[in-house]
Formats: C-alpha cells, sequence, structure tokens
C-alpha cells in the first residue's frame, strides 16, 4: 500500500500569503490536499463576489492498492468481480485507487499468499483449498457438500456464524477477510451416466492435485486420480482418467464436450474464491476508504455468483442444443451427501468440525 503525503511546504506557502494579502478572498485559494487541514476559525471571510467552489475535494491522503488474481479477462471473477470492485472503490471518491494485476502476473497461489501476508501485495482472490496451506480451516469451505447452493455461501460469510473462521484466520495470518462469493458448482462428466455414488466404482476419476479435493473423492466413494488442469484434456482423450469434476465453465473453456460423453449435475462442491487484504494496508485506510472497499466487496459477492450462474445457463443451452454432450440433471445428490459429511466429520479436526458446524447453522435461509 502506498500514500501520498501533504505537502509541508505548501502549507507554509499558504500562511505567507495570507499574512502578505491581509487574508483577501481572491487569494485564499487552496489546493484539495491544503483544505482538509484549515479550520473553520481559519478560513478567511469571502466577499460577496466570490464564486462558490464547485469540485468535491478528497477528505484524506491518496491509497493506492494492488490487487492480484489469477484468472483471465472475460472470466466472471473478473468481469464481475475485480473489475468491479475497482470500478466502485474508485468511483467513491474517497482517494482509493486499485491496481490490479491478473493470470499470476505476480505469481501462483502460494507465492501470492505469502506475499500477501509479507503485505507486498495488498489484495489477493484465492481459493478456500489455496488459503487452507496458511490456515486448515479454510478447507472446510470447499468440502463435499458443505454449502447447499451458492446462496448459502453468502448467507454464511455475511453472518456473525463466520467471525470464528475469519477472525482466526486474521490472528494466524495478519490477512483479512473482505468476503466470498461462490463461481459455480463443480460437476462430474464421464462416458457414462452419475448419478449416485455407485455409478463412481471403476471409474478413474480426475480430481485437482489439492488435499481437500482428494479428500472430497473419497468422502463421495470415488476413486481419485491426480491430473494438472493443463493436462486433463489428453488424459481424458487418451483414456488416462475416465472421467473428471469442474465448474461448467472450465469444462466449456477446454472443450471436455470433445472427449466426454455425459455431464451429470451433481453441484457436489462450491467453487469458492475469497477475498482478502493484508490487515495493516487495511487497518491503514481511513474509515470511508475501508467502507468504500467493503461495499464494492460487498457488490461483488451478489454480482460475480450471479455471472456465473448467466454463463453456466448459456453453455447448457448450448449443450442441449448441440446434442454432443447429454446434460444428465437426476443425480442423486442426497445419497452422496449421506456419504459425504460423516467421512469428513471423521477424517476432520475438531477445529473443521466447529467451521462445518457453524456453516450448517446457516443452511437453509
Amino acid at each position: 500500500m502506498s500514500k501520498r503525503p501533504r505537502s509541508l511546504a505548501l502549507l507554509l506557502a499558504l500562511v505567507l500569503v495570507l499574512a502578505a494579502c491581509g487574508g483577501d478572498a481572491d487569494d485564499t485559494t487552496t489546493t484539495a490536499e491544503e483544505t482538509t487541514d484549515t479550520t473553520e476559525a481559519e478560513a478567511p471571510t469571502t466577499t460577496a463576489e466570490a464564486e462558490p467552489t464547485t469540485s468535491a475535494a478528497p477528505t484524506q491522503e491518496e491509497v493506492e492498492l494492488v490487487l492480484a488474481h489469477s484468472y483471465q479477462e472475460g472470466q466472471p471473477q473478473v468481469v464481475c468481480g475485480t473489475a468491479l470492485i475497482k470500478e466502485m472503490a474508485e468511483a467513491a471518491n474517497v482517494g482509493l485507487t486499485i491496481e490490479v494485476f491478473g493470470a499470476s502476473e505476480l505469481g501462483g497461489d502460494a507465492d501470492r499468499i505469502e506475499s500477501v501476508i509479507s503485505g507486498d501485495i495488498d489484495m489477493d482472490i484465492q481459493g478456500a483449498s489455496a488459503l487452507s496451506a496458511v490456515y486448515p480451516q479454510m478447507s472446510v469451505v470447499d468440502g463435499a457438500f458443505v454449502f447447499d447452493d451458492s446462496d448459502h455461501l453468502y448467507r454464511f460469510f455475511t453472518s456473525d456464524a463466520s467471525d470464528e473462521l475469519t477472525e482466526g484466520f486474521e490472528a494466524a495470518t495478519g490477512v483479512h477477510i473482505l468476503g466470498a462469493w461462490n463461481t459455480g458448482a463443480r460437476q462430474f462428466t464421464a462416458n457414462v451416466p452419475i448419478t449416485g455414488p455407485d455409478d463412481l466404482q471403476g471409474l478413474r476419476m480426475r480430481f485437482p492435485p489439492s488435499p481437500q479435493f482428494l479428500l472430497n473423492a473419497e468422502a463421495m466413494g470415488a476413486e481419485p486420480v491426480e491430473v494438472a488442469f493443463e493436462e486433463l484434456y489428453l488424459a481424458l482423450q487418451q483414456g488416462t482418467v475416465d472421467g473428471q469434476e469442474n465448474p461448467i465453465v472450465n469444462i466449456d473453456a477446454i472443450n471436455l464436450d470433445e472427449v466426454q460423453d455425459y455431464i451429470s449435475l451433481s453441484s457436489h462442491q462450491l467453487s469458492s474464491n475469497l477475498v482478502i487484504i493484508n490487515a495493516e494496508s487495511f487497518n491503514g485506510l481511513s474509515a470511508e476508504q475501508q467502507a468504500a472497499i467493503e461495499a464494492a466487496v460487498e457488490e461483488a459477492m451478489v454480482q460475480e455468483p450471479q455471472c456465473a450462474a448467466e454463463s453456466e445457463e448459456e453453455i447448457l443451452a448450448a449443450w442441449r442444443d448441440g446434442g454432443e454432450f447429454e446434460v444428465v440433471e437426476d443425480v442423486d445428490r442426497d445419497a452422496f451427501r449421506e456419504l459425504a459429511e460423516p467421512f469428513l466429520r471423521e477424517a476432520w479436526s475438531e477445529e473443521q468440525i466447529a467451521v462445518l458446524d457453524a456453516i450448517r447453522s446457516t443452511a437453509g435461509g
């Protein structure tokens, strides 16, 4: 975070000018920064002919924040997420500028987390599983069937129920959580429909190489195979794996409909994004600047999931019309959930189970 200090030299010059000119109204125009330190008693009297000032003056120092993320232009996380945060925060006219660096320009997830902790980067957008590397309880946010839907995730992160998780994260890392959004549920694809846990038997299902994602696979009765996302298309094409799971926008982005026959709408896990900021950077902002950032993130928490949902509907409509990819909607999510929750409760620590209980307490709206 960078700040531009007031100019002491300009203030001294103003005092000299006023003393020399006897306080004439025509000579009392000050800069925007100078007006912040002028008290009512010190303000010079103006004549009837003086024109009123029409431009608004900032009430605090200018601050530039760096916001990093890993997403590409055009993705919902950018269009309705980071771009919206920047636009709203700057439009509040409270002296904020946000410089955005996307597409992992400032490093991969692990590197950027460390940079936010150290203060080299002010803000970042991160998945919960990535953040669990520095605070294990955060992994629960990416647990299978932990959230019922996007509204449930929003309720949790805007309620007191999330305080123990977010405050614990800040105490452990020095990083403040501004909010979170869901950027699409994860769905199964394979060359057979997957309508329940039994359909996973014998299938080699690709899951991301993350401890929580692999734990989710076991919880649902899947045989997980670790494959990098960049290698997934080829792995499916060559039969190295039989199926995989991803949000719809990711499945479409790498044309998995060309190498898979069915997409089964299991919605077994929400893809989370958390908006984080170095706590020292946040605490160094004025109250007005903090409020502007919080309002911008709050709006993004509403709009980003809507953007993601609209993109998903367009993609699903195209798949249904095209016929190359059969959309399976009759998935027994309750059967998956009944397997997953007891498994995860057994695998997680007491601290993680406390997070799960807090999340479930906000279910049902």
